[in-house]
């Protein structure tokens, strides 16, 4: 969907982006990540030419990006920024309605879209739509933010820092909400932040930058299992474990552990899919956990058992290996 190739930007001498390459596929979520100054909110703009590249190419779809007016490609791309640039003039709705206006849609037709989104981001029309931005808390101002990039049902959404000026709990409550909203599941997006959980937790794969220069692209897990620099290995520094934890799903390790079926009415009961950091967060010292197979069968382990899973998965993950799927026979033996 969004390709770029040897992208570069200069500034006086000053090279900002240094022949960036990547691609992100259509569905995908790329995180531009890395440190201050590094040069990933420059590519960022420069995909809906909000900046215009020194050199090199950008295609979306196969189509060179220059060879569009730049407010017509903007208008097919949803854009999501820290301060959520919501004109404070404006009504919630008519915010949200800027872009389809723009592309001259019934008005019927947008009050339905705008009604749609704000259920959607949980703000519900009847109490909302009327309200000015300043009348709404800082986490309604970004939920609006996000409605609006999605009123004109874009293909690809550009987020900068979306949820940056958030208090640390508004934060991780609209990260969940964010992941759940079914109209972003098959979007093309690609996100920069500096908040590494962020990246993680909402990332199909991220793009570790540093003095204008990609230093790894990879899935998250490959990044933190198998960094192919120092700098990549220190990037992480002392998160490293937890994020560590935080990539790592129970279904990862269902091979290294002693299944148990039964019924364990004490233990609470998780998917595969669920992140084991989340789950050692909910545990104390001498509780166990059931693991619902997708099968249908629940198997009880300890977090003594856990633990010692994760370290073989983590070095295993460590040599480069690919992870051997559990024996469909060990499940359905059972």
């Amino acid at each position: 969907m969004i390709e770029t190739v040897a992208l570069s930007k200069k500034y006086s001498g000053t090279v900002a982006v240094n022949e960036v390459s990547f691609k992100v596929a259509e569905g995908e979520t790329l995180g531009l990540i890395g440190t201050s100054g590094c040069g990933k909110t420059t590519t960022l703009k420069m995909l809906n030419r909000l900046i215009e590249p020194t050199s090199g190419r950008i295609l979306v779809a196969g189509e060179e990006v220059r060879s569009v007016q730049p407010e017509k490609l903007r208008r097919r791309m949803g854009y999501v920024i820290q301060n959520t640039g919501l004109f404070p003039h404006f009504t919630i709705a008519d915010n949200i309605a800027v872009v389809p206006r723009l592309l001259k849609w019934k008005e019927k037709r947008i009050a339905a879209r705008t009604a749609e989104l704000l259920e959607l981001v949980g703000l519900p029309a009847d109490r909302f739509r009327d309200r000015f931005p300043r009348e709404l808390s800082g986490g309604q101002q970004q939920r609006v933010g996000l409605a609006r990039a999605l009123a004109a049902d874009p293909p690809i959404i550009l987020l900068d820092e979306p949820f940056g000026a958030l208090d640390q709990i508004t934060r991780r409550q609209i990260q969940q909400e964010f992941k759940r909203l079914e109209s972003l599941l098959h979007k093309t997006m690609v996100l920069v932040t500096h908040d590494i959980f962020e990246a993680v937790e909402l990332c199909d794969r991220l793009c570790l930058m540093d003095g204008g220069n990609i230093q790894q692209i990879g899935t998250p897990e490959e990044l933190l299992f198998r960094p192919e620099n120092d700098f990549v290995r220190n990037f992480f520094g002392g998160n490293r474990f937890q994020l560590e934890l935080q990539v790592t799903q129970l279904g990862h390790l269902l091979q290294w552990l002693k299944l148990t079926e039964g019924e364990n009415f004490d233990a609470k009961v998780y998917e595969e899919e669920s992140s084991l950091l989340r789950v050692l967060e909910q545990l104390d010292d001498s509780s166990g956990i059931g693991i619902r197979h997708r099968h249908g069968k629940t198997f009880f382990v300890s977090k003594k058992t856990l633990l010692s899973a994760f370290y073989s998965y983590k070095e295993e993950k460590a040599e480069g290996m690919n992870t051997k799927p559990v024996p469909e026979k060990l499940i359905t033996d059972y």
